[in-house]
């Protein structure tokens, strides 16, 4: 049986524990395996594996600067985006998606920005506007889960940054039951789709162009 989401704001020990996590990182040998983090460890160091947190840590990972991330990640973010319409509260993290590494420097910027992250969201972010984050929306935002995951796919210079941005927003705002944190979620989901329209139509003109001389 799948457990409810939530409801309580996400608690800043979380944080400590992840800036913690960051300083012996930070400390270690540059050989000791520690030094290269995957979403197992990530996932462990949350403590949960709800479908908010693995959400918001494929994300962070597709923006990252690792080949093929924006592909691979997108696959496990469709998947989250089934077990949101399914109304699931979690859901397995695949092995492969599970084995995924980072290298060492971007280890612990991954540990620092998200404990950042956490910090900045527990001072401003707040339960309101709840009909953004009531269960009959979960639809919606299985929706444009799937959505975003589509963009973050296609191969489009800095294609990844808006849409993952969104599904972090997205990610924050149903721990947090901020429907602030979610409108600003489709915002910025709206502009990474205007982004892609925009290439597209430059891309066809620029063809057009090039056929046509």
């Amino acid at each position: 049986m799948h457990r409810p989401d939530r409801l309580a704001k996400v608690p800043f020990p979380l944080a400590q524990r992840l800036r913690d996590a960051a300083n012996q990182h930070r400390s270690a040998d540059a050989a000791s395996p520690a030094q290269r983090l995957d979403l197992s460890t990530l996932v462990r160091l949350h403590g949960e594996s709800s479908l908010a947190v693995l959400l918001m840590l494929l994300a962070v990972v597709s923006v990252l600067p690792v080949a093929g991330a924006g592909t691979v990640m997108s696959l496990g973010i469709w998947a989250i985006a089934w077990a949101w319409l399914q109304a699931h509260s979690s859901v397995a993290l695949p092995a492969r998606l599970g084995q995924v590494k980072l290298n060492a420097r971007w280890s612990g910027r991954c540990l620092r920005g998200l404990a950042w992250m956490y910090e900045q969201s527990d001072r401003f972010l707040r339960p309101r506007w709840a009909l953004w984050s009531n269960t009959r929306t979960r639809w919606w935002w299985g929706s444009w889960i799937a959505l975003m995951g589509l963009v973050i796919f296609l191969p489009l210079p800095l294609g990844n940054v808006l849409p993952a941005i969104s599904l972090i927003l997205l990610s924050l705002g149903w721990m947090f039951r901020d429907g602030l944190a979610l409108l600003l979620s489709c915002t910025t989901g709206a502009a990474a789709l205007a982004y892609v329209v925009w290439l597209w139509e430059w891309v066809s003109n620029a063809l057009l162009q090039l056929w046509q001389a």
